[in-house]
């Protein structure tokens, strides 16, 4: 638990930091795999969206733009809160400036969990269930928590960079250059960043695995565990800052 506490600790080192991403990928890979079984679309993936959003604009598809705007609005809109907590959290130097977006997930993730078959049915205006819209929410929520602990080098719900990374330090890794009798150039690669991007792919493609097998036998409840792994994460430094409940419950009451 001691261990668990230090990953959304306000004060970061590389190893939490690579630590908390890869537990976030598993979940962000859980999610998003588990999600594709029962919504046909990947909640994460904004480039889709945004190449769907153009999409439907030439092919003049009106349910196709109101699903891709919907999805891009709602990962928009949880980076965003991400970053009011994160920023409010930190002028009060608080030790859950992290884990404040983090529990707001593990909140949202369990009423999905316990009653999803249910929010598939609650359309929206954007022609997709409500379902669509929270876990496009949650994801964008997850992904800029990632950001902000890591300055911006770990991003958690998608891995087109993580993957690109990987390509790179492995194309850095073979490389070399002879020109006439000099003497071979070799050319460093970076072993953190290879690591920590094959790490990030790899939980990313584990929890895809673990949430597509979860939805396809146990079904939505199978998010739960995901729920407590990430409420366990976030409130033993929101319990340092109970004093401070007041004042962020005002924050949101306005």
């Amino acid at each position: 638990m001691r261990k668990l506490r230090h990953l959304t600790n306000r004060h970061r080192a590389p190893s939490t930091n690579i630590a908390l991403g890869l537990l976030l990928a598993f979940n962000a890979g859980a999610v998003n795999a588990g999600g594709f079984l029962v919504l046909h679309m990947y909640t994460s993936h904004m480039t889709g969206f945004a190449s769907q959003l153009a999409d439907a604009l030439v092919l003049d598809n009106g349910t196709l733009l109101l699903n891709a705007l919907g999805a891009i609005l709602a990962f928009t809109a949880g980076a965003a809160v991400c970053a009011v907590m994160v920023n409010w959290g930190r002028q009060r130097r608080l030790h859950s400036v992290y884990a404040l977006p983090l529990m707001l997930e593990a909140l949202l993730m369990f009423p999905f969990g316990l009653m999803g078959a249910v929010t598939l049915s609650w359309n929206t205006p954007f022609a997709v269930p409500l379902t669509v819209l929270l876990l496009s929410f949650i994801m964008g929520l997850q992904n800029a928590v990632g950001s902000k602990t890591s300055g911006g080098s770990i991003r958690t719900t998608h891995m087109t960079g993580n993957i690109t990374d990987l390509g790179m330090e492995l194309g850095k890794m073979f490389f070399w250059k002879r020109s006439g009798h000099v003497a071979p150039m070799q050319v460093q690669h970076n072993w953190r960043r290879l690591r920590n991007s094959a790490g990030l792919v790899l939980m990313f493609v584990l929890g895809g695995l673990v949430g597509a097998l979860g939805f396809k036998y146990v079904g939505f409840i199978c998010v739960v565990p995901l729920a407590a792994l990430l409420l366990a994460l976030s409130v033993p430094p929101f319990l340092r800052d109970v004093p401070h409940t007041r004042e962020l419950l005002a924050l949101f009451g306005k």
